[in-house]
């Protein structure tokens, strides 16, 4: 995939690890699930915003979080991850390394001539992440070939 205003410039595999990261950590502070603010983005501002992923992962990320909430109007939800059941769950997953797993299943499932915006609105609008996102099951930290094959399936 080639940078909206760079023609020559390719984006990384760390733009879109950077933009899953910072999806899941708005979608957090707004306890919104990670489907809303993809979608309320849209997809020609997703590919802005991975083209200037690699400035924006210099800047501070709560800073990137601020910026994102207030220019695209992005709404408090009432979507809380941290219930769950204390017998099952030790740690909740870090927004980065969820934003890995997402990274990983965005690459590891997208079509030859798929580019990572379709990617992202692709799985975060899919059924399995409901199943990803519920930290109650173990889902989230099985190995990226087994997520990748459980999408392939329709679910785990």
């Amino acid at each position: 995939m080639t940078n909206k205003y760079f023609s020559d410039e390719v984006i990384e595999w760390n733009d879109l690890y950077f933009i899953c990261y910072m999806i899941e950590r708005v979608a957090r502070k707004l306890h919104q699930k990670n489907q809303y603010v993809v979608n309320a983005i849209g997809k020609e501002e997703l590919y802005h915003l991975i083209s200037v992923a690699n400035v924006l992962h210099c800047e501070n990320p709560l800073q990137v979080e601020s910026d994102w909430i207030s220019n695209y109007h992005l709404e408090e939800g009432n979507v809380d991850i941290t219930k769950v059941d204390e017998s099952l769950v030790e740690k909740i997953p870090s927004a980065t390394q969820m934003g890995k797993v997402y990274a990983r299943l965005i690459r590891d499932t997208s079509a030859r001539e798929e580019n990572y915006v379709d990617g992202i609105l692709r799985i975060y609008n899919h059924s399995l992440c409901e199943t990803i996102d519920n930290y109650n099951c173990s889902a989230y930290y099985e190995p990226s070939y087994v997520i990748a094959r459980a999408y392939q399936a329709g679910g785990f």
